[in-house]
């Protein structure tokens, strides 16, 4: 019982401690300060459309990955410990309450691109205890690095398994000759997934898989109806994954 009760303190501790970091972190929803200059993009609500009727191969989808991965230092991890931002899937696993045993064979065949869905309601916002996880006026799903004691709470609550953990040293499994110094690598015992690259946001530029998708991967704000996004919307039929999970994510995929 005493040590259970030491435990819980330490953790307490912990939490208190984690949410006296300063907010300057948060504004960037990275570890790091980025640097806002003039030809930063806002939004009201970012959103993304993927097109997986251009998009729809684990090799495409794995070179955007790889790309994703590289900007934002992710280790290279095999097997239960890997640290994923961007991965594929099939369609039985990324839509398993759309299953339709009359779709066309070829799309039950495609690839699916994977990600953080950025959702209006984030039940991973809702359970973390130091907010290390927060949700920005923009509708990003952000993470705060330092914030983070690690007790995962928001990898059991996010529907989509899109958060990854860092069980051992991240740094161990990076090439530290090809890290990018533009955005913090991260430590052990800490959470970590998409921020729909908030730091090229605040530079002026699209997400990197965006940029090198060839426009298979539309983004911009939904809140504004005459932006590229709700023009594609509008003009596609679009499905989102598990409607019933309340979160209303704000990743769309043509089908």
């Amino acid at each position: 019982m005493k040590k259970n009760r030491r435990a819980f303190i330490k953790l307490a501790a912990l939490a208190a401690a984690g949410l006296a970091v300063a907010p300057k972190a948060m504004a960037s929803g990275s570890a790091a300060p980025v640097k806002v200059n003039a030809t930063a993009v806002h939004a009201e609500h970012w959103a993304m459309v993927i097109d997986t009727t251009k998009l729809h191969t684990e090799e495409e989808i794995g070179k955007l990955a790889k790309i994703c991965h590289s900007i934002h230092n992710v280790p290279s991890i095999e097997g239960k410990q890997e640290v994923k931002w961007l991965w594929s899937d099939e369609y039985g696993h990324t839509f398993p309450e759309q299953e339709n045993p009359h779709l066309a064979e070829e799309v039950h065949h495609r690839a699916y691109a994977l990600l953080c869905n950025h959702c209006e309601q984030p039940s991973c916002v809702r359970v973390c205890p130091t907010k290390a996880t927060f949700k920005r006026p923009d509708g990003i799903v952000a993470m705060d690095y330092h914030r983070c004691i690690g007790c995962r709470y928001c990898m059991a609550a996010c529907p989509y398994g899109s958060r990854s953990f860092n069980w051992g040293e991240p740094r161990k499994n990076l090439d530290l000759s090809k890290l990018n110094p533009e955005f913090p690598t991260r430590m052990r015992g800490v959470v970590e997934k998409c921020n729909f690259c908030v730091e090229r946001l605040a530079v002026g530029k699209e997400p990197a898989c965006v940029e090198a998708s060839h426009g298979a991967i539309v983004f911009g704000d939904l809140s504004n109806p005459d932006s590229e996004i709700r023009k594609v919307l509008r003009e596609k039929f679009t499905i989102r994954r598990k409607p019933s999970a309340g979160t209303e994510p704000s990743v769309y995929y043509i089908i």
